[in-house]
């Protein structure tokens, strides 16, 4: 019987140059993720701090001893079904655009990468001169008012925010670094091109889908301003301006209380803290997607940028 030798691979030692660089690679990195980390923990903090702990002790990264407090989350919730409204409105305008926004970017991008497409660069010229120049506030309110019907409407959230022409430049970029052979390849094998779209091209963007979602996401989640303009329902308004409504009650009745107006309420209203408090209501959900798409974020934004 023939042995079989087994040989292994030998580790690679570090120079002791290559591991100082190392070393200090990581140290600088960890410290600057420590600096990012830095103000969520001082945002976190203050909201469970009271708010004359607040006026006295200043932000801390610790909760001074004597000045916990829940009264900025309870005042937040206090109105726990209109909560359940805002986080509705604006978890289903951000899964139901996102979606739409993705495949709307994508499609565009892929069809004036196209070499085939004969007029794409005329195409192409009219979605980059809207970047330049547009009608307007008032022409676009009315338009969307008066003929799209969006006043206190639903679609009012997703319509407005669907398509973007820098998520598309970014498609088009990424799309048309994909070799042009695909697409001739599967022309003769008789695919249209609806199937060359969602079987070929959609299969072999997976870090772009993911820059796009989550440049979409974030814009959809964040948006208070479409709520302001379309949205007077409380039960349609999105979190943010939900949010932003209940700051500004707040240093309305200030105002009103310091002027010696009719206006009573116990102890003092935690406005610093309500502010920490929105924050961390507003933008825990989606903090937590980002560790699921950074990977792919990355890639997204580097493949396709230069062709080579």
């Amino acid at each position: 019987m023939e042995e079989r030798i087994v040989v292994k691979p030998r580790k690679r030692k570090l120079s002791s140059d290559r591991l100082a660089f190392a070393t200090m690679g990581y140290f600088f990195v960890t410290a600057f993720g420590l600096l990012c980390l830095f103000p969520f923990v001082v945002i976190l903090m203050a909201s469970f701090t009271s708010e004359s702990g607040l006026m006295r002790n200043g932000y801390n990264i610790f909760i001074p001893v004597g000045t916990f407090s829940l009264e900025a989350y309870k005042l937040a919730l206090r109105t726990p079904i209109r909560v359940f409204w805002a986080y509705r409105n604006t978890i289903c305008a951000t899964a139901i655009g996102t979606f739409f926004a993705v495949m709307m970017a994508t499609m565009t991008g892929y069809v004036l990468q196209r070499k085939d497409f004969e007029h794409r660069n005329q195409f192409a010229f009219f979605f980059f001169f809207t970047t330049i120049f547009n009608g307007g506030l008032v022409p676009w309110y009315i338009l969307c008012v008066r003929y799209l019907k969006l006043r206190n409407n639903f679609l009012a959230l997703i319509l407005p925010l669907m398509f973007s022409v820098w998520n598309m430049i970014i498609a088009k970029s990424y799309i048309s670094a994909l070799p042009f052979e695909i697409t001739e390849s599967a022309k003769m094998d008789g695919a249209n091109d609806l199937s060359i779209y969602f079987r070929l091209i959609l299969p072999l963007c997976t870090p772009l889908l993911a820059t796009i979602g989550l440049f979409s996401a974030l814009a959809y989640w964040n948006d208070w301003y479409t709520s302001m303009l379309f949205i007077t329902s409380d039960e349609l308004k999105s979190l943010q301006y939900f949010l932003q409504e209940m700051i500004n009650n707040i240093q309305a009745l200030k105002q009103i209380a310091a002027r010696g107006g009719a206006v009573s309420f116990e102890g003092t209203l935690p406005q610093e803290g309500m502010k920490m408090a929105m924050t961390v209501i507003a933008t825990g959900p989606i903090i937590f997607l980002y560790p699921f798409v950074q990977k792919y974020f990355v890639k997204g934004l580097t493949i396709g940028a230069v062709k080579g």
